[in-house]
């Protein structure tokens, strides 16, 4: 009777001595990309330099795909397309897709971020994505990204990730004064307007007015002198805090990785290393999206034209009609799940959740409240994907976002299914999902590699 029921399988407690040591290789260089990756910008530069050493060349618009090619389109240094283009009749067979996104929640600066209140510089900030804002307060954060100078000369950031770089900072009110705060929700105990980080106080004391021995002054004088930046380079630049933590082993056997930015670098990383690892006759094209933590929306976005354009230039490369390409094309959108959490049982439904080590995760339907926002795959296509983890050994399990009622979330997924193409969510179970630090198996990042191996084989 064993054999009807469904079980879900531990892959350490089915794995041998190679397929362990398979897997913490594996997990080494995942955890390089996250160290390395801490922006989208970031994120797509490494996969950039990934795929050069792969053999994919530049694409440009106008450009006649023709079989064997691989190419990549770079689209604004915060998405990117990589395509194998494969001998299988596109018009027929499709593209295989893999469509993850490399945006994770943050704390970006404001346009005009800088005061001083009480000798303290300050920068405000909004949040990106959806936080836990009370998370955000009181560890070590590292600012990244992208000033762009009147001149058109772009500064790359990157401070407080080497041991010696300072760090950044937001306070929070010492419990011997936080009665009234304790008294408030843990969505109201910090505001949004309360993200304000710390960036010094040491005043300007050469300053030969008066006026101008601040803090602020002080700062804006280092900011010119080791960057030459002027406050109104803040108007044209994207910064962001993240966490300065590096991506960890946790636990005493390492069989778990705590880390910034899982959700969702821990699909994007096996998306593109299992394309590069694959040999296919598929054409077969990943998406390293940007915005999906705000929407999917803009230019870097899963929204954007920037999509169909490509396939769209697919398919005329081969004489074949658009919309054929997309009515035979099959995708998986790679987005992470809500990982069971024993210490926090009532919000999952223990029958349709995600565990963590038993796997890639199946998520057929997102969304809230009646499935709403939520492509929901056919099951056929469902039956399709099963089949093809099923001939290939993938340790695989299915699971919603948490119990009915209780909340919910949507992925990439209605967006590319809405334009008739067969999509559905698979992608690693996540512990403290958008928190500054998350969680995951190594097995699971693993074994969601090996299901996007078998789906573009």
């Amino acid at each position: 009777m064993s054999e009807l029921s469904y079980k879900r399988t531990n892959v350490y407690e089915v794995a041998d001595e190679a397929k362990m040591k398979e897997i913490y290789d594996y997990a080494k260089g995942y955890a390089a990309f996250l160290d390395a990756g801490k922006t989208e910008r970031e994120a797509c530069a490494y996969a950039v330099k990934a795929a050069i050493a792969a053999g994919y060349k530049p694409y440009a618009f106008g450009q006649k795909l023709q079989p064997g090619d691989k190419v990549y389109y770079n689209n604004r240094g915060k998405n990117l397309y990589l395509i194998h283009v494969g001998s299988e009749d596109v018009a027929k067979c499709g593209i295989r897709i893999l469509a993850s996104h490399i945006d994770s929640p943050r704390i970006d600066l404001k346009q005009v971020p800088l005061y001083e209140a009480n000798g303290i510089a300050f920068a405000k900030t909004h949040y990106y994505g959806g936080i836990r804002k009370y998370q955000w307060a009181t560890i070590p954060l590292a600012l990244h990204g992208a000033v762009v100078k009147k001149n058109g000369e772009v500064l790359e950031v990157a401070i407080g990730e080497d041991e010696n770089d300072p760090i950044f900072y937001i306070s929070d009110l010492l419990p011997h004064l936080a009665a009234k705060q304790n008294a408030k929700t843990l969505g109201e105990g910090i505001g949004g307007e309360d993200l304000n980080i710390w960036l010094g106080n040491v005043p300007y004391t050469a300053a030969k007015d008066e006026k101008d021995k601040t803090v602020k002054e002080n700062l804006l004088r280092i900011l010119n002198e080791k960057y030459g930046m002027i406050e109104a380079d803040f108007l044209s630049a994207e910064l962001s805090l993240v966490p300065a933590f590096k991506a960890r082993d946790l636990g005493f056997d390492r069989g778990l990785i705590a880390a910034y930015g899982h959700d969702d670098r821990v699909c994007s990383y096996p998306a593109y290393t299992a394309l590069f690892d694959t040999k296919t006759d598929k054409t077969v094209m990943v998406v390293l999206a940007d915005k999906e933590e705000v929407g999917s929306d803009g230019v870097t976005g899963m929204q954007s034209a920037i999509f169909t354009d490509l396939i769209n230039a697919i398919a005329e490369s081969f004489g074949a009609s658009s919309a054929a390409v997309r009515a035979h094309s099959k995708c998986l959108s790679a987005d992470v799940n809500a990982g069971f959490d024993p210490n926090f049982t009532s919000v999952l439904e223990p029958l349709n959740a995600t565990y963590i080590s038993c796997g890639a995760g199946l998520t057929k339907f997102t969304g809230a409240r009646g499935k709403s926002g939520s492509s929901d795959a056919s099951a056929e296509f469902v039956g399709e994907v099963r089949k093809i983890f099923d001939d290939n050994g993938v340790i695989w399990q299915t699971g919603e976002l948490g119990a009915v009622d209780v909340g919910g979330g949507g992925t990439v997924a209605k967006f590319i299914a809405n334009m008739n193409i067969d999509t559905v969510d698979i992608g690693v179970p996540v512990i403290s999902m958008h928190a500054p630090y998350e969680v995951v198996s190594k097995a699971d990042v693993y074994e969601v590699y090996k299901a996007f191996c078998a789906f573009v084989k």
